[in-house]
């Protein structure tokens, strides 16, 4: 069964979303049988790489409120996150678009590796504190988890994967995404925001058990055969 999880880079409520989810599918019997797999969307297209500018400020100006209200929505998340174990740092956190990783992120999932490289993403941003659409950091990122370098940097410098990204992006509006994480399950059901795991669990439980319903049902509808002996009627 597959779990599509469309998400950006930037998005602390997509890490924590991410953590819950696996915490939730990790005590499920049924675990080895989902397939996840990450999609792109981008909070803010239009984001340019701003050098020093620290994320209360971004946060702030995009927002149009307060300094201090930007402070105290971080504040909040950052204790959030340390409740499923992670440790967001705001303070450090590069102002950065995040379309290269996305591209990133497409040639590692080609590469069987596409959960690897959103945990490595999230990690470096958010905890990190490095800037997400510097090629040199892509492919340092892409070589800790075992794809060549080489590929990696070419990949960046030759604009690849962007078709893939757009049509995450695409995709994402044609279902109704309106906001990010969203996990949709199946293709039936979906999951919006980083919900806690009970929720996470209930919605895998319900959706593999109609799945593996569906799937187990054989109908067949009797015509002229021919056996492995040669027998044919």
């Amino acid at each position: 069964m597959k779990v599509e999880i469309w998400s950006d880079v930037m998005c602390p409520f997509c890490y924590i979303g991410k953590r819950r989810f696996e915490n939730a599918l990790q005590e499920l019997p049924f675990k080895d049988e989902i397939e996840v797999e990450w999609k792109s969307f981008q909070l803010n297209p239009d984001l340019e790489y701003q050098p020093g500018r620290k994320i209360d400020e971004y946060l702030a100006e995009r927002k149009g409120f307060s300094i201090e209200k930007a402070k105290e929505l971080n504040n909040y998340v950052t204790e959030m996150a340390a409740q499923e174990g992670l440790t967001y740092d705001f303070e450090k956190a590069v102002v950065a678009n995040s379309f290269d990783a996305h591209r990133f992120a497409h040639l590692a999932k080609k590469q069987g590796k596409g959960d690897a490289a959103e945990e490595s993403l999230f990690k470096a941003y958010f905890t990190e504190g490095k800037n997400i659409s510097d090629y040199d950091t892509l492919v340092q990122l892409g070589t800790a988890i075992g794809l060549d370098s080489t590929a990696v940097k070419q990949a960046l410098e030759n604009e690849d994967y962007t078709k893939e990204v757009y049509k995450d992006i695409a995709e994402a509006d044609a279902i109704g995404v309106r906001g990010v994480p969203f996990f949709v399950i199946d293709r039936k059901y979906a999951v919006s925001g980083a919900q806690a795991k009970d929720v996470f669990t209930q919605a895998l439980e319900r959706s593999y058990s109609e799945w593996k319903k569906d799937n187990t049902k054989f109908t067949t509808i009797d015509g002229e055969v021919c056996s492995p002996d040669g027998d044919c009627k």
